[in-house]
């Protein structure tokens, strides 16, 4: 049994696994379906909503700005939103981010609907992430944009422009606003803005000045807002744009966390055997779930079907060239993979990882390091070698992909100590029980 205090003592495997792992909804899906929800028309019912930190945040934050919200007891699984009809409680008010990046970019944008001082805010990490792009883009709106420190970054005062007259006949009339935004950023900006879009009089165009990566996640958008009565979404490889509209409420079921089901996936091609995670099928939304084409392409069996997803191995992990800049938040699953195939694996495509939670390159490599594992920083992703040392004690700077990839390595590698467990709860705060079930019975 680990320990769950502040470090996690993983305990190594010697034998294939064969298990079946229940992964939370997407909090990718959820946080942008809430957000329509709350905006919309009437009330939605949302099912599988991840209890995890940033799901918590976004609920506080659109119950804050005047959706009612009522969520199952006891657990968080499903949640029933009466949607302000994009009429926000007005002014002043601050609105707690935590240390959710989505939250703290989809509020932003949100709050140009409402009208009065609303200050977003987060803890010191968020504080430290990067929100450049939206404020300048939401400045260009005519959106009052007011750093309480540095430009770009939390916290900000937004005061909003109110959202538009549906009433108005004239609206779709309206000359569509146009904001530029590099394509090679976090896709949350981009998101940001498609979620307000049709609410803006005219509607949005986007103008991408760069390539357009993180591509899965502005589909995942144009889906959910479909979902939610908003089609009239078209993504390009350099425009975006959204037509006015308004969100109707619907009953909403969030799929699987992709991400999170790439742990399990991953333990089954570090220590063999075969690992099923339920109702993650050939139909998913999210552009993570094609990781298990990479796992393939490394040496594994996949089974995709209606009803799940099975990744197996039981043959040897051979190495891999990937861009991996549509799957950039499971590079340190890959990463944690790699020392454990027959040649060497290079990850191209992600330098913009650089800014996440963590430095999602400088400190990933700087960790495995300790194991002994021969791990190299490029300019836009990382280079491992095949093989490892030995188990060590591994800081997750304040990164709940970081603990989770270094979890997994723990079942194969003896002796591997994870920091601050806790830092899991941010998406998955079941983490450590569901890799005990994994690990099964001695």
């Amino acid at each position: 049994m680990g320990s769950f205090s502040d470090v996690y003592h993983v305990q190594h495997v010697d034998r294939p696994l064969d298990a079946v792992v229940r992964v939370p909804g997407s909090k990718s899906i959820a946080n942008r379906a809430l957000v329509c929800a709350a905006l919309a028309d009437g009330e939605s019912v949302l099912r599988n909503v991840p209890g995890g930190d940033d799901t918590a945040a976004m609920l506080e934050c659109v119950s804050l700005l005047g959706a009612s919200v009522t969520v199952s007891a006891p657990e968080l699984t499903e949640v029933t939103v009466l949607g302000t009809g994009a009429v926000l409680r007005d002014g002043p008010m601050t609105l707690p981010a935590q240390l959710a990046g989505t939250t703290s970019r989809f509020i932003t944008a949100v709050c140009a609907l409402g009208s009065g001082r609303y200050e977003i805010d987060g803890l010191a990490p968020l504080r430290a992430r990067p929100m450049g792009p939206l404020h300048d883009a939401l400045a260009s709106l005519g959106v009052s944009v007011q750093p309480g420190g540095e430009w770009g970054h939390l916290p900000v005062v937004i005061e909003g422009l109110g959202a538009p007259d549906a009433a108005d006949p004239d609206r779709n009339a309206t000359a569509t606003n146009t904001v530029q935004m590099p394509g090679d950023i976090s896709s949350q900006y981009i998101t940001a803005l498609m979620l307000i879009a049709p609410y803006l009089a005219g509607g949005l165009r986007i103008e991408l000045t760069t390539p357009l990566v993180s591509r899965p996640y502005v589909a995942i958008t144009a889906a959910v807002m479909q979902s939610f009565g908003v089609p009239d979404v078209i993504v390009s490889d350099t425009v975006i744009t959204v037509a006015s509209g308004r969100y109707s409420a619907c009953s909403y079921d969030i799929e699987p966390d992709a991400s999170s089901a790439s742990y399990p996936f991953a333990a089954a091609a570090i220590c063999g055997g075969s690992v099923r995670v339920p109702d993650l099928g050939n139909d998913a939304l999210q552009g993570d779930a094609a990781f298990v084409d990479v796992l393939a392409a490394m040496g594994c069996a996949v089974e995709r079907g209606a009803g799940g997803t099975v990744v197996s191995r039981h043959a040897e992990l051979t190495g891999i060239t990937i861009d991996m800049a549509d799957l950039s938040d499971l590079v340190p699953t890959l990463a944690a993979i790699a020392p454990f195939a027959s040649s060497p694996t290079e990850i191209t495509g992600v330098g913009f990882i650089r800014a996440k939670e963590s430095d999602r390159l400088g400190d990933l490599v700087a960790e495995l390091r300790k194991c002994g594992i021969d791990a190299v920083e490029l300019d836009d992703g990382l280079r491992v070698q095949p093989g490892f040392v030995g188990g060590a004690a591994l800081d997750t700077h304040h990164d709940h992909r970081l603990a989770m990839s270094f979890a997994v390595m723990g079942l194969r590698i003896p002796g591997m100590r994870v920091h601050d467990p806790a830092v899991v709860s941010k998406s998955w705060p079941d983490f450590w029980l569901a890799l005990e079930s994994m690990r099964g019975g001695e």
